[in-house]
């Protein structure tokens, strides 16, 4: 072949593919390039998370009763403990010493009162013996009376039956005197018991603070003290008062905080899945018992009624998920996160939630928004104008145009959203690219380019 003529069939080439090049070019000039899925029904669930840690729902920290020096230590941090189980000893010579002191006191108080009632049983006695004699002195004062006036003893006779009458009276008196007294006796004998025994149970009170006892079943989870040293009645967790805390793992929970903008979809009773980190692959069921009413901040922790600063920033709510079937492995202060499902769906209209926008219709093109999508554009009383929506794919004469549909959603999950108001089974909406819907205009003339996976990543189909 010859030179010249190859050259004159490359050019021709050259020129057939510039040819082709720029009917292409020209054939997709004033197109915009979209990603588009179908408007499809499942089901959906609504998740909020939040991240904290493991805590027993029930716990206490067991504080010294007593001053003195820890004599004996008889569990470990880590131990589990049973209730009543003794947890350690404090010094108790003073507190030993006054209990036998009083134990003496009450033994001696016991043989008074015995010696009072024995007395009270010799008056009783003497009594009856008086009342005997005075009955014969009575008697015999009688019949001398008799034998006086008919003149048949004398008169020395007669005054001395008057005098042993009268002796037998005053006898009497004197011995029921002496049974008053030994009641009386007998009394404050008991009255002197009775306080001792008071005061026993007082010191036995005091010496069973020396023996800290476990409060109920539990895991020791902290003991700042060791054995030998000398622990004080304080306020609570006052450093040397706290002898260890214990924790009631019967019960566990995972306190959570949730941001601001999801605690309103948070309700008591909610079903929860909780994952420790500790513990991969391992989920928990659980459900929500708790929710805080006041707001923390993120920063501190601490609440916003307790703080003075005016600085806006970012806000928690504290939430606690009591899990029904806690593992043995857990222990407090494990960092763990909740996902609670706040909401399901059966069946609903679900997009992916990249394709919903927020349009002023001052800033739509001059094409208006069809009357249909309007409807469902329902106004809430708000002073804000702008509308949610999405872009809805719409065919005319022979082109796709990208249609505004103001929408009305419902709950979110993890990918999608639902649709209560606005869109069909079947519509076709543009979910991208992100740049794209940003600018994308009302009635924008547009092409398909669902490339292999960009609608994948969406659960949807192109």
């Amino acid at each position: 072949m010859r030179p010249g003529k190859a050259f004159l069939i490359a050019g021709g080439v050259i020129a057939a593919g510039a040819l082709v090049a720029f009917t292409v070019v020209r054939a997709q000039s004033g197109y915009t390039k979209v990603v588009t899925a179908r408007v499809l029904r499942h089901n959906l669930v609504s998740v909020v998370s939040g991240t904290g840690q493991i805590k027993p729902k029930t716990y206490v920290n067991v504080g010294a009763t007593a001053f003195g020096r820890i004599t004996h230590l008889y569990v470990k941090e880590g131990d589990r403990v049973r209730k009543g189980q003794i947890l350690a000893t404090i010094e108790n010579v003073q507190a030993q010493s006054g209990v036998d002191a009083q134990q003496a006191s009450i033994r001696s108080a016991r043989t008074d009162i015995a010696s009072y009632v024995a007395a009270e049983k010799t008056a009783e006695a003497t009594i009856a013996h008086s009342q005997a004699d005075l009955e014969q002195k009575r008697m015999d004062w009688q019949r001398a009376q008799e034998l006086y006036k008919d003149q048949l003893i004398a008169r020395q006779d007669f005054d001395s039956k008057k005098a042993a009458y009268d002796t037998a009276v005053a006898t009497l008196a004197q011995s029921q005197a002496a049974l008053v007294q030994a009641r009386a006796q007998t009394a404050s004998a008991r009255g002197r018991y009775s306080t001792a025994v008071a005061t026993l149970r007082s010191d036995f009170d005091l010496l069973d603070k020396t023996v800290s006892l476990a409060p109920f079943d539990g895991i020791v989870t902290n003991m700042p003290v060791r054995e030998g040293e000398t622990v004080v009645v304080g306020i609570q967790n006052a450093e040397g008062s706290t002898l260890m805390t214990l924790a009631d793992m019967s019960v566990i929970t995972a306190e959570v905080k949730v941001d601001e903008t999801d605690i309103v979809n948070v309700a008591l009773g909610q079903p929860a899945d909780v994952t420790v980190d500790a513990l991969p692959g391992a989920v928990f069921k659980g459900h929500v018992t708790e929710v805080g009413d006041q707001a923390l901040l993120r920063s501190t922790g601490i609440a916003t009624s307790q703080t003075t600063t005016g600085a806006e920033e970012a806000k928690d709510f504290k939430v606690v998920v009591t899990l029904e079937d806690p593992s043995s492995q857990l222990r407090p202060g494990l960092s763990a996160t909740a996902k609670i499902t706040t909401a399901r769906r059966q069946d609903t209209l679900v997009i992916p939630i990249q394709a919903l926008s927020v349009r002023n219709p001052a800033t739509l093109s001059g094409k208006s928004v069809s009357t249909a999508s309007a409807d469902a554009a329902l106004s809430d009383g708000s002073a804000d104008p702008s509308i949610q929506g999405v872009f809805r794919l719409r065919s005319e004469r022979g082109k796709l145009r990208a249609e505004f549909a103001p929408v009305k959603t419902g709950i979110t999950g993890a990918t999608d959203i639902e649709v209560t108001q606005g869109l069909r089974q079947g519509d076709e909406i543009v979910i991208g690219p992100y740049m794209t819907l940003r600018t994308l205009k009302n009635g924008a003339a547009v092409k398909r380019d669902n490339a292999a996976g960009a609608a994948e990543s969406t659960g949807f189909g192109g």
